[in-house]
């Protein structure tokens, strides 16, 4: 079963307890363990356009991730494991969940 590890962040990054060689160990993990389906990390969020459309059809787009969260979404994995419980193991080794990160676990649908 697909599941994607939304990775998110309530300083925005600002101060990241990671280091680039702990993306680059879990990466290699995911890879090695044949689980990867895709993943990518974002760039700043100060480069995010937002597209909101009314119930006319007419789109506002502004400048930025006004989103009402405090959370900033800096990139995904999406894996291929057999259940929720391994996808929970893989969140935990994520360094996206340390310090202000968070991973967040959810199922792909599957139409």
């Amino acid at each position: 079963m697909k599941y994607m590890l939304l990775i998110t962040s309530t300083d925005g990054g600002a101060e990241c307890s990671t280091s680039f060689e702990d993306w680059q160990v879990f990466d290699k993990a995911v890879q090695d363990a044949g689980i990867m389906v895709s993943a990518h990390s974002l760039a700043d969020f100060t480069t995010a356009t937002t597209v909101r459309v009314n119930d006319a059809g007419e789109p506002t787009i502004t400048d930025g991730p006004f989103a009402e969260s405090r959370e900033v979404l800096g990139g995904y994995y999406v894996i291929d494991v057999p259940d929720l419980d391994e996808a929970l193991r893989w969140a935990t080794r994520c360094p996206g969940a340390r310090g202000a990160g968070a991973v967040v676990v959810r199922p792909v649908a599957d139409f």
